[in-house]
């Protein structure tokens, strides 16, 4: 099965290269399953029904959520009739929407997408070891799903690594987001789980995480408040990471993605 993981989509430019390019490379990459992180897709802060359906609607099977899942008051309303929204697994109970999803690709597989939040210098979050370990129970690899999908929001690298070392071998991929900047370390554990701490952003480069650059900026010089972050509104770099797994759901090959300007181009040579 071929999947595709698209990082945090960051505010117009980044649904704008999502919706651009994504069509083309689901056709050309042959792709099974796509999920995008959309948690700042709405001008960099959550994100609301049209822009949900905006980037369903481009390609993706699946949008995972993070700490900023429900910044647009409408969220709390509409994540419980978008079957395909993910917020993370271990947001409290009682928490509108849900962690977990199934999503059937056109060849009829099953691929169970997670989203879970890390607590490392987060808000505090329910135990996401014991969350994940809860949903993999409930719909395991290679029994209830043909893959599995794992989006980790969390700040730590340490405790992304431990989150994936502890899923090895019961995911296809485990993917880290929230710091906006991909990391090169993506590889295959021992179990055969694909691992990335960060996949990066879908978002313009040429600023601070997504963000024009003036006022992070101000606030580090001069430790006051200011005004509203800005969304960097320049064209945006399509950042994430491709995976290829066997008949058990496990990963044999594994590519980072970085489409656009300001980063080093990449993408999975082994599918062109």
């Amino acid at each position: 099965m071929r999947l595709l993981f698209l990082g945090d989509v960051v505010g117009r430019p980044g649904r704008k290269v999502v919706c651009d390019r994504l069509p083309a490379l689901r056709e050309r990459w042959r792709l099974d399953c796509v999920v995008v992180n959309g948690e700042n897709a709405a001008g960099g802060f959550g994100i609301t029904e049209s822009i949900c359906d905006e980037i369903l609607q481009a390609g993706a099977d699946a949008v995972t959520l993070g700490n900023h899942s429900f910044d647009q008051r409408e969220a709390m309303v509409f994540i419980a009739r978008q079957p395909r929204l993910v917020r993370p697994a271990n947001y409290p109970p009682g928490t509108p929407g849900r962690g977990a999803a199934i999503v059937e690709t056109h060849k009829g597989a099953r691929v169970l997408v997670l989203n879970v939040m890390g607590r490392v210098f987060l808000d505090p979050m329910d135990d996401p070891f014991a969350a994940a370990e809860r949903e993999l129970a409930a719909c395991p690899l290679g029994d209830a799903a043909d893959a599995v999908i794992v989006d980790f929001h969390a700040e730590a690298t340490s405790e992304k690594q431990a989150f994936a070392h502890f899923l090895d071998g019961r995911a296809s991929l485990v993917v880290g987001t929230h710091t906006h900047t991909p990391t090169a370390d993506h590889r295959i554990l021992p179990g055969g789980t694909a691992y990335l701490s960060d996949s990066g952003m879908c978002g313009d480069y040429d600023s601070v995480i997504g963000m024009q650059k003036d006022e992070p900026l101000r606030r580090m010089l001069q430790k006051t408040p200011g005004s509203r972050w800005e969304v960097a509104p320049g064209e945006a770099t399509l950042c994430g990471v491709a995976v290829e797994t066997d008949a058990e759901g496990l990963a044999v090959r594994v590519a980072a993605v970085r489409l656009g300007p300001h980063l080093e181009e990449t993408w999975p040579r082994f599918w062109d």
